[in-house]
């Protein structure tokens, strides 16, 4: 393929994810139509259906793009092959780089994430089907973080004689759990103009929470 038709049809691509982009933050996934994405990008039915075939593609290039561009392997490797050698440090920096992350993604970024876990509990065939063609390398950045977590805590137990109160699968559960609690009340306080929740759930005060929950299971003393 010639380099400007390359380049003139990855243009047309990336205008179609931009539209995807700006309806996917305002709506849910959910309710989200080909024909919202069309009317969005100002083209016709034949130009977007000659670059996708369905909505579903659209999504996938969606996700792939804002994972691509909110990755956390570069940060997770910084930390643990840092010179800290105190390991409760090792998870309270993990934690700030995840509340770090979370700020800095933008409301618009977790909306979408937070939508795509609604279309995961409504359609969870039609999303196993746009995960297999993400593919593992292009997946949620929270997953890169849950698998240096394991393989960390999994380290702590066997070199340095811990003795947790949770299973490593708890406590990583816990973990879990924690950060889609707190993306969704971090949302919620930038999004809705309530007294109970502006101004709130703070990300660095929550995962900080996290950080010493994580090191009291794992059976440290928090300093």
């Amino acid at each position: 393929m010639p380099r400007v038709k390359e380049d003139y049809y990855e243009n047309k691509r990336k205008e179609i994810i931009d539209a995807a982009y700006r309806v996917c933050s305002r709506k849910p996934i959910t309710s989200v139509e080909m024909k919202d994405v069309i009317a969005e990008t100002g083209f016709s039915h034949g130009v977007i259906y000659r670059y996708y075939k369905d909505l579903d593609e659209v999504i996938c290039d969606l996700v792939v793009r804002i994972n691509s561009e909110n990755r956390l392997d570069v940060k997770l490797n910084e930390i643990l092959k840092g010179d800290e050698r105190d390991w409760r440090n090792v998870i309270r920096r993990i934690c700030d780089m995840m509340a770090e992350h979370m700020m800095a993604a933008g409301t618009d970024v977790l909306k979408i994430s937070l939508y795509s876990d609604m279309l995961a509990m409504s359609d969870p065939e039609r999303v196993n089907r746009i995960s297999k063609a993400i593919g593992d390398d292009n997946q949620s950045p929270l997953l890169s973080v849950v698998r240096v977590m394991v393989e960390f805590l999994t380290g702590l137990v066997r070199e340095k004689g811990l003795k947790p109160s949770k299973s490593i699968e708890e406590i990583i559960e816990f973990m879990i759990v924690n950060y889609h609690g707190v993306q969704t009340g971090y949302v919620l306080s930038k999004c809705v103009e309530a007294e109970h929740v502006q101004g709130k759930y703070d990300p660095g005060a929550m995962f900080s929470c996290l950080a010493d929950s994580m090191i009291l299971m794992m059976g440290g003393n928090v300093i």
